[in-house]
């Protein structure tokens, strides 16, 4: 069981980070798919060779919704979110073929609702690959569950 399932459970002091993923072709085409942007800067390796990267990059928002995906790895009790109601996104640098990435998450601030069965938390999130660059950066913010009273 998760270990942050209410509210009250997540501590002011909170840091938590995820587990890592490398992200490649497969994972590029899957969301090309989904999505339906095939934009060149993922999709053509010889438009791409010209470019100020060099090579083909990962989408940006591929590399949001991983770390979305991510974030539920570690000891946040997804059964606790009621929902998520936004974020304030950059993209810093690009995720390229073959890097692995992973998220640290921070509590940047906690409220409670007029409602007693639920609060607001704001995750700090930074993203990170595997040469400690910031990748992605950002803040998400998410209605949870508060714990009922007896």
């Amino acid at each position: 069981m998760a270990r942050y399932h209410y509210y009250e459970d997540y501590p002011p002091d909170l840091q938590m980070t995820t587990p890592a993923r490398t992200i490649g072709e497969t994972e590029v085409s899957m969301f090309a798919m989904l999505t339906g942007d095939f934009n060149r800067l993922h999709t053509d390796a010889e438009y791409m060779k010209d470019s100020p990267f060099g090579e083909r990059i990962a989408h940006g928002l591929l590399g949001l919704s991983i770390v979305n995906g991510l974030k539920y790895r570690t000891d946040l009790d997804p059964d606790g979110i009621i929902a998520f109601l936004g974020l304030q996104w950059s993209f810093t640098a690009p995720i390229r073929f073959g890097d692995t990435i992973h998220a640290v998450l921070r509590m940047a601030s906690q409220r409670t609702t007029k409602h007693p069965e639920r609060g607001i938390i704001t995750f700090g999130v930074n993203v990170i690959n595997q040469h400690a660059d910031v990748v992605q950066q950002g803040e998400m913010t998410m209605m949870v569950k508060r714990r009922p009273v007896e």
